[in-house]
């Protein structure tokens, strides 16, 4: 399962690999027949390691900057800010891991965009904001309200379709994704928009990671069915009164170019 020691396992991993090239780490953490979906990469360790190698050749001083780290369950979500050549602006990445019964990683999954030189809130995309301003999640004994109220504002929102769902949303609601505003006060008139501009929005849930107050939901958003859409991580701060403070997210259009792999990014 996920808890202890998987957490510390993934940085280790994701740093050693990325920052050192170090292909000891995948002989010794992530297993022979591991399944990917980044749809760049194919399945297995071996596939992994000449990925690696490739990329530290191509990026010698790449730093993965981790940013925050959440488990539940078998799963371990990482949220960093790669800079993959000094001087650049790097990506919004979200990786997540899941492990098998013996501390191993079995299968993975990520999210990657392009940071851009502006943001309309003022803020980036990787920092807290709200109180306490750290990345760290909060106690562990809060995570099922947490998970209970990030879920609910998600399907109420996105997979209802339900402009109300702003109710769950904190007046200050501080922003990260780079095109959207902080606060909540204008966003029931911008969803309402959307929705009827996109009256066949499907936005599919495929899983959730919740530690504390952060809660991490994996989906599938799709403009209508015949839409390939886009891969997204939304990242949720939860306050103390059921109210979302704050949220992150990463955004990845589903390339059209055969995959290396069969398994879609979910």
């Amino acid at each position: 399962m996920a808890g202890g020691h998987a957490p510390r396992v993934a940085v280790h991993v994701l740093r050693q690999l990325f920052e050192e090239g170090n292909l000891k780490v995948a002989d010794q953490y992530i297993r022979t027949d591991y399944i990917q979906h980044n749809p760049m990469a194919p399945d297995g360790r071996d596939a992994i390691k000449n990925f690696i190698r490739d990329w530290t050749a191509q990026f010698p001083d790449h730093v993965y900057n981790v940013k925050r780290v959440i488990a539940q369950g078998d799963l371990v979500m990482v949220h960093s800010h790669p800079i993959y050549t000094p001087g650049t602006r790097g990506s919004s990445v979200v990786d997540i891991f899941r492990f098998d019964r013996k501390g191993l990683i079995a299968e993975h999954w990520d999210v990657v965009q392009d940071v851009p030189a502006t943001t309309v809130n003022g803020n980036d995309m990787f920092g807290a904001v709200s109180r306490p301003r750290t990345n760290q999640p909060g106690p562990r004994w809060i995570t099922p309200f947490s998970q209970k109220v990030a879920t609910a504002y998600f399907d109420t929102l996105l997979v209802d379709k339900n402009p109300d769902a702003v109710r769950y949303l904190t007046p200050e609601y501080y922003q990260h994704n780079p095109a959207i505003p902080n606060g909540s006060a204008g966003l029931r008139e911008q969803f309402t928009n959307f929705f009827q501009q996109f009256p066949n929005l499907i936005v599919e849930r495929k899983r959730v990671i919740a530690q504390g107050d952060l809660v991490a939901i994996h989906a599938h958003y799709r403009l209508n069915p015949e839409d390939r859409g886009q891969a997204v991580v939304d990242i949720f701060r939860v306050g103390k009164r059921g109210k979302i403070l704050e949220h992150w997210d990463s955004v990845q259009d589903v390339p059209s170019p055969p995959p290396l792999n069969d398994n879609t990014m979910f």
